[in-house]
């Protein structure tokens, strides 16, 4: 098989909705950050970014698992990540780093993505026969 098609074909986690939110979060998340203070680089900034690439990570482990259970543990991890990010982002806020509407961009954003998340846990703990 020659690399050509192998580059034409498609994880299963790149269909997902909920993975192609997170990769645009995780965008979003470096742009905002971009213009935190120097000494925050290896800080908050950094935090915050690990945080918001491990949310589009641990989608796309989750999928590769043949375990429902490990499916929905993967999606739990994926949750908690967002979850931080959203916290640090507020944080972040009130640090002056970030404005108010920045703020609420991500959590708007983190809401949606976490109502996926969400079902998707539930569709891995509930699989159809």
């Amino acid at each position: 098989m020659s690399e050509e098609v192998v580059l034409k074909e498609e994880f299963g986690f790149e269909h997902l909705q909920v993975w192609n939110d997170a990769i645009e979060m995780a965008n979003l998340v470096y742009r905002l950050t971009a213009a935190f203070p120097k000494e925050e680089r290896f800080g908050l900034m950094s935090q915050i970014r690990r945080a918001a690439v491990s949310v589009s990570a641990n989608i796309a482990e989750g999928s590769s698992r043949h375990s429902h259970l490990e499916q929905a543990r993967f999606y739990e991890i994926a949750y908690g990540s967002l979850m931080e990010v959203v916290s640090e982002c507020k944080i972040a806020q009130m640090q002056g780093f970030l404005s108010a509407e920045e703020y609420d961009e991500v959590r708007l954003k983190s809401a949606h993505i976490a109502r996926l998340l969400s079902g998707l846990r539930r569709a891995a703990l509930n699989p159809k026969p």
